[in-house]
């Protein structure tokens, strides 16, 4: 299981955050991008070496790397100074990859911060690159390119959701399972309106938009089963096989087609 979960995060950590990088606009966000392999090519590779003092180096690498985007977003609210919902989605896409750098750091060293186990730290990294980068900046594209009360709700209701969950993590499982429904909600308005985008988008970008917004019907489904699994007694996917559906499908079908077809949308208006 682990090891899916270390592709998966690879995944993450050099493609989807890279890739949702370039399709926003940020002060400085340009540069990050460009020297953002610096720092995810260490924090790929202590995926994949034992813990120990060289894993802990390569991903307190990747932490900094992260940290900058932490800062690209604090710089941007106080130039802004004022809170829409494009910037909730933007800066909780920015600021959720250094959860889950910090979760990798503590892994790698076989500490269990604030006393989670080092299964549920890795399950963090991977949760906080896709629940949380990038669930956040889809919602924030979407809302970009069509600002209307859903894709609205959805630029703050998927940044709310992730933080729910995020503090369902200490409150216990009943708060998490109102962030699960929360995110929920957010991400099927997100789906919706990638569904929607794509009756004007040509082939490519079409079926890519479907997919992700179709992927998400299934996989918050999951997670509402999980989350709802653990307060009352209903049935739900072993750990293993939510990786393997509910996580898998999230970085493939959701996050990957959903970028790739932004990124196809957006070649596309600027060549016109």
């Amino acid at each position: 299981m682990l090891t899916l979960v270390h592709l998966m995060v690879s995944l993450g950590m050099l493609v989807i955050v890279p890739l949702g990088l370039s399709l926003v606009q940020v002060p400085g966000g340009t540069t990050a991008r460009r020297w953002w392999l610096a720092a995810a090519v260490p924090g790929v590779l202590s995926l994949w070496l034992g813990r120990g003092p060289l894993s802990v180096t390569l991903a307190s690498i990747y932490l900094a790397g992260t940290l900058v985007l932490v800062g690209l977003a604090t710089a941007d609210l106080v130039r802004r100074r004022r809170l829409r919902a494009r910037e909730v989605a933007l800066y909780t896409a920015l600021v959720t990859p250094a959860i889950a750098a910090l979760a990798l750091v503590a892994e790698r060293s076989s500490y269990e911060l604030f006393g989670f186990n080092l299964t549920v730290l890795s399950l963090t990294v991977a949760h906080f690159h896709f629940a949380g980068f990038a669930a956040a900046l889809v919602a924030c594209l979407v809302v970009e390119s069509d600002s209307d009360r859903a894709t609205t709700a959805a630029a703050v209701s998927v940044p709310l959701g992730t933080g729910i969950v995020l503090l369902g993590f200490f409150l216990g499982d009943p708060v998490e399972l109102l962030g699960a429904a929360v995110l929920t909600a957010g991400m099927w308005l997100v789906g919706w309106a990638m569904w929607r985008r794509s009756r004007t988008a040509e082939r490519v970008p079409k079926v890519l938009l479907v997919i992700s917004a179709g992927t998400l019907v299934v996989t918050m489904l999951l997670a509402l089963s999980w989350a709802l699994g653990h307060v009352a007694a209903t049935p739900y996917l072993p750990l293993r096989w939510m990786v393997a559906t509910h996580g898998v499908a999230n970085a493939l079908g959701f996050a990957l087609c959903g970028l790739l077809a932004w990124r196809l949308l957006k070649e596309s208006d600027e060549a016109r």
